[in-house]
């Protein structure tokens, strides 16, 4: 029995929710350049909401981990985190290469775009995941079956939506110890520090 896991991600340029249990399955996606700290609470109150449900029905959360948009992995980690801690159940971190090779035959190299002329490349035989890293995408060349949003005209598409997938890894996982998630991050935070000298402080 698949007792009921939410999952999300705002890794990327979306607010992302699934919500997954013994026969059903919700799915949200809403495309969105900013925001998603506002709309991802709502969001998963109005998933709880469509299936009937309440926040302590849940066994576990997962959620996306990134690589991704700094500011967006926070975002999910950080609710995950918080949820996880006031519900008293675990909360499993599930990279988004991890959830692009799900459900996909292996093996399998994932090269996602990361902007920047870079690429995210992963490559996932039947039994394992390799390292997962950064590349100038004119260094990247994979043979045999690919997908990501940076494998060319031959990718296969995603077997699942971003959210079930994560969902689904996550349920699998949480049947086991996890540690607590963390963001996945393959590249520096794109913020400086400020060059304004900092203030004087007076005694």
């Amino acid at each position: 029995m698949l007792l009921p896991i939410l999952a999300f991600d705002t890794s990327a340029a979306h607010c992302a929710a699934a919500l997954l249990w013994d026969g059903g399955l919700i799915l949200r996606h809403e495309p969105m350049e900013k925001g998603q700290a506002e709309r991802l609470m709502p969001l998963l109150e109005e998933v709880l909401a469509e299936a009937g449900l309440q926040w302590l029905d849940f066994m576990a959360i997962a959620v996306g981990t990134g690589p991704g948009n700094f500011t967006g992995v926070r975002i999910a980690v950080a609710a995950a985190r918080g949820l996880a801690l006031g519900l008293g159940i675990p909360a499993v971190g599930v990279t988004r290469l991890e959830a692009l090779a799900h459900g996909l035959p292996r093996p399998m190299t994932v090269v996602e775009d990361a902007r920047r002329g870079e690429v995210y490349v992963q490559a996932f035989t039947e039994t394992a995941a390799g390292p997962a890293g950064l590349f100038p995408m004119t260094e990247v060349s994979v043979t045999g079956p690919v997908t990501g949003s940076a494998a060319g005209a031959d990718a296969l598409p995603p077997a699942l939506p971003i959210a079930e997938a994560i969902a689904r890894i996550g349920a699998i996982r949480a049947l086991t110890p996890q540690p607590r998630p963390a963001p996945f991050y393959l590249r520096g935070a794109d913020a400086a520090p400020p060059s304004d000298p900092p203030p004087v402080i007076l005694p």
